[in-house]
């Protein structure tokens, strides 16, 4: 196993609603006390959502953005937190490019579809396991990338796969689709905090193997796939 950073890595969450992936990401971390990575601030783009009583309850400090498109504000911000990584957890809002590039490799949003599909602009919630169920795919999932400029549009570092049935909901998909989010987003950050994650210059991602590790424990129903391993694993998934 790799050895974890001689001091956790300093992460900033980013949210918009009521954080149940952040909660994921606290007890992941926080709670467990990791070695390898802590949150050190919860930025929110508007007051009195769930995500900033989850903070408060874990003890972190939290802040609302007053203008979420300033990135000179919220550079400053994550400066002043010296954070090394950034998560998007549920967070709504483009992240200024100034931010962006300044974190390039360092900041991972989570999608809850499968990209490149049903992402863009306008896609989030509801509206995204309304598009699959409409679709007809016989798989969905969470994507976890790499952030830019645009809307779930930088490299997929991992996607959680369950299977789409046929008497489906929106609500019953989107069930499914949180547990593989609370499953791979902690482990995809802890992978990028221990060095076994990172961008090319080609705009591939390259996984360590051993990263491979941190996955192994998946829910139920739930499959995981590093990039650049989905083909060497295959594409068939059948739901439980």
């Amino acid at each position: 196993m790799t050895a974890p950073p001689e001091t956790p890595s300093r992460l900033a969450v980013l949210v918009s609603g009521g954080g149940s992936n952040l909660g994921a990401l606290l007890s992941h971390f926080n709670a467990a006390a990791s070695p390898v990575a802590r949150i050190v601030v919860v930025l929110a783009d508007r007051p009195g959502i769930g995500a900033l009583s989850r903070a408060a309850d874990a003890g972190v400090p939290a802040e609302v953005l007053t203008d979420p498109a300033d990135g000179d504000a919220l550079d400053v911000i994550l400066a002043r937190h010296r954070v090394d990584l950034v998560v998007l957890a549920g967070y709504l809002r483009l992240v200024p490019a100034r931010v962006t590039e300044r974190f390039a490799g360092r900041m991972v949003n989570v999608h809850p579809a499968l990209l490149p599909r049903h992402g863009g602009p306008g896609m989030y919630g509801a509206r995204v396991h309304r598009a699959v169920l409409a679709s007809g795919d016989a798989v969905s999932g969470a994507t976890v990338h790499f952030v830019d400029a645009a809307y779930d549009r930088g490299p997929p570092i991992a996607w959680a796969r369950v299977g789409v049935r046929p008497d489906d909901t929106t609500e019953t998909l989107a069930a499914r689709v949180l547990v593989g989010e609370h499953f791979v987003l902690p482990r995809v950050v802890e992978a990028i905090a221990l060095g076994l994650v990172r961008p090319e210059s080609d705009g591939r991602v390259r996984v360590d193997p051993a990263a491979r590790a941190l996955f192994a424990a998946a829910p139920p129903g739930v499959r995981v796939d590093l990039a650049g391993e989905a083909g060497r694993r295959g594409a068939e998934y059948r739901a439980d």
